[in-house]
């Protein structure tokens, strides 16, 4: 297949580095010339194990390109992937403008049947917005060419990433048509050809089903910390307790380390958005209140056992 991939960040990169390395022909899409120029050159913006070598062998193969024109890839596009930014909104909603201005981008250079998929972290309905955007775009030209519009979220980790795309636990796919199904099966045959899971749901199931892995990751997180400070007021070896629940296979040892809480570029983010379309559709989701507030917490936590520990002073 011929895919167009819109966004060179994290997802973005690895997702087209991996699709080129499974035999499909990438285009590689991005505003920013700088990044593009790099790209071209063999430097990537980003670091992830693996990932060079995958850019490297793929593009002197012919199977990736980079450019900052969605017009040069348009023509012979068979499926349009976003994977552009969601940041959070001052109120923690996810900010959607980059998703929509690459839904109109795509509506501009749409040339041939295609299917839409979004594989950034985006709230509950947004796949009718792109589907709006794009639909808006192509009235503005006067065309009438069919397109269909699907979920796929990522689940990468940093550092495997690479393995995470190549064995994946299951690849999520959101279609409400036979058309997007059909061709997101294309899309992933050579890794479902060599045993990987695909879950087929309706769209808004797998724009949710993002949102809601990362928010259980985070109730793990918050929870543990949670029994840790327990324990230290108890008496008890939390490292023993977390061995003994660990070791239940229903739960496992992943996620239940106690800690300064967790942080980083997603679960803050996504936990808050989970929370923002609860309030908006006015549901109290009080678990959710709950894990924010013991890792906002566990922060302050670990800042008093250290003065505890140092004294005041930690210059």
């Amino acid at each position: 297949m011929n895919i167009v991939i819109i966004g060179t960040g994290y997802v973005g990169l690895v997702a087209g580095g991996c699709f080129a390395e499974i035999g499909h022909h990438v285009t590689c899409v991005d505003i920013c010339p700088k990044k593009i120029n790099g790209l071209k050159q063999g430097q990537l913006p980003i670091y992830e194990p693996g990932l060079d070598d995958i850019v490297a062998r793929n593009t002197a193969a012919g199977r990736l390109h980079f450019t900052t024109n969605l017009a040069d890839a348009a023509p012979d596009a068979d499926a349009y992937c976003i994977a552009v930014g969601t940041p959070p909104d001052e109120d923690g909603s996810a900010d959607l403008q980059y998703v929509l201005a690459a839904a109109r981008e795509i509506g501009r250079h749409l040339a041939r049947p295609a299917v839409i998929i979004n594989k950034s972290t985006v709230p509950v309905g947004t796949a009718d917005k792109v589907r709006a955007a794009v639909s808006e775009s192509l009235t503005a030209r006067g065309a009438d060419i069919p397109y269909h519009v699907a979920s796929n979220p990522e689940f990468l980790k940093e550092g495997v990433a690479i393995g995470d795309f190549m064995q994946p636990d299951r690849i999520i796919i959101g279609a409400d048509s036979e058309e997007a199904l059909n061709q997101l099966q294309t899309l992933y045959a050579p890794l479902t050809e060599r045993g990987a899971r695909l879950i087929h749901m309706a769209v808004r199931d797998a724009e949710m089903t993002k949102y809601a892995a990362n928010a259980m990751l985070a109730t793990r997180i918050s929870f543990m910390n949670e029994i840790a400070g327990l324990c230290e007021k108890l008496g008890v070896d939390v490292e023993n307790v977390r061995l003994g629940i660990g070791s239940d296979s229903r739960i496992g040892h992943r996620f239940i380390a106690p800690g300064a809480g967790y942080g980083g570029s997603c679960f803050p983010k996504d936990v808050r958005a989970l929370v923002n379309m609860a309030e908006n559709a006015g549901y109290d989701p009080h678990v959710l209140h709950a894990v924010e507030t013991r890792n906002h917490q566990q922060k302050n936590r670990l800042y008093q056992k250290l003065c505890a520990e140092l004294g005041d002073d930690l210059s």
